[in-house]
């Protein structure tokens, strides 16, 4: 348990760099004589059409809604297991990291609300600081090296787990468009399918991806957003034994597409979202509510919401202290979590970008200061709290 938790977090962290590494490269080429080709790349008409299924959708939302959906289908299928087997199948365990989640989610959206409810179509952004990128904050924790106590990354995961299962809410409930409910029916036949060949047994995996892939389509058509449909698909892959070969289904695809996720599709994503073009940049952008609501959310909701609630928890006896963690350490992971960056920028593209509504103001320059600020308070931090248990 403990060795692959191990090579889970060094996954983890080497992602980060690359997604720091593709998200300076976005900047770069936004900036840069090369921006127009930077914004034509991404605005690149890509169609497939089977008969009178048509999907015609530029390049950045296949990135967003197709890539994305195999990203949510991963972060299920982790779920799936931490739930039925893994460090949320403690009620004692969960407890410090759930409690802290929701505080993590709930301070900055009361930040952002407050200085943005006066504006209606900057309201539609309040969820963006609510998120935590799992694979930036690892990255930083990382850095620290064999100081950093396996129970305090183990608190990060779990309330990071948390964080991605407050964030599929959000998108399920509140970031849809026109209901199509001849899609949500092809959607609803393709989740009763699924469940009859997880009731019946079925090792296979083709058959269920191929259920999922028109359930895909069915959920992108519906407009409820398509990446839903990979957790949804995550749920069914059965995670018991096989009985001739011994191997879980749910484990092996885990283990086959965490690569593919961590390396490939989140810096891509990363690259595609976070073309920001400070030049073009004026004090209104800058100063917009918005903006400041969404970095006043993650660098300082997320800290305030994650301790306070944390420690709440512990005073009243509902949760623990883990072993070898201490209050400054936790606060630490706190700062942490205000690194928002790939979550946040998702949630800022269903919110704002296909829609047109921020071309008042940038989310991704909230973000992008919002998370610099958390990494770089949170590392030294840390790196001054780890020092004194020497």
């Amino acid at each position: 348990m403990v060795s692959a938790i191990k090579a889970f977090l060094k996954l983890e962290s080497a992602s980060g760099i690359l997604l720091i590494i593709a998200a300076l490269l976005a900047v770069a080429l936004a900036n840069s004589p090369f921006s127009n080709y930077y914004d034509l790349l991404l605005d690149t008409p890509v169609e497939i059409r089977v008969g009178a299924i048509q999907i015609a959708k530029p390049l950045l939302l296949w990135v967003n809604d197709g890539l994305m959906a195999v990203f949510f289908f991963v972060v299920g299928l982790e779920l799936k297991r931490e739930i039925l087997e893994g460090e949320l199948a403690s009620a004692q365990a969960i407890a410090l990291p759930a409690f802290g989640a929701l505080g993590g989610m709930v301070a900055p959206a009361l930040i952002y609300i407050l200085m943005n409810g006066h504006d209606p179509v900057a309201l539609k952004g309040w969820a963006i600081p609510t998120a935590t990128d799992i694979a930036f904050a690892l990255a930083i924790l990382t850095l620290l090296g064999k100081r950093v106590p396996l129970a305090l990354k183990t608190f990060l995961v779990s309330l990071a787990i948390f964080d991605d299962i407050g964030a599929i809410i959000i998108i399920a409930i509140f970031f849809t468009s026109n209901i199509s409910a001849i899609s949500l029916i092809v959607g609803a036949v393709c989740i009763v399918a699924l469940a009859l060949l997880n009731r019946m047994n079925i090792y296979k995996l083709t058959p269920y991806l191929l259920f999922g892939l028109v359930m895909w389509v069915a959920v992108l058509k519906s407009g409820v957003h398509a990446t839903l449909a990979g957790v949804l698909l995550a749920m069914f892959i059965p995670l018991a034994r096989e009985p001739k070969s011994g191997r879980s289904p749910l484990k092996d695809m885990e283990r086959d597409l965490h690569s593919i996720v961590a390396f490939a599709i989140l810096p891509i994503f990363a690259f595609s979202n976070s073309g920001l073009n400070v030049s073009a940049m004026g004090i209104e952008e800058i100063l917009h509510p918005a903006t400041i609501g969404i970095a006043l959310g993650l660098f300082i909701g997320k800290q305030l919401g994650v301790f306070t609630f944390a420690w709440l928890a512990v005073k009243t006896g509902l949760a623990k202290l883990p072993t070898n963690v201490n209050w400054s350490m936790i606060y630490g992971v706190s700062l942490l979590c205000g690194i928002g960056f790939t979550m946040s920028l998702f949630i800022g593209s269903l919110a704002f970008e296909s829609s047109g509504d921020n071309l008042l103001f940038d989310e991704r320059l909230g973000i992008i200061v919002a998370s610099t600020l958390s990494a770089l308070c949170g590392y030294f931090w840390l790196n001054k709290a780890l020092s004194k248990e020497i």
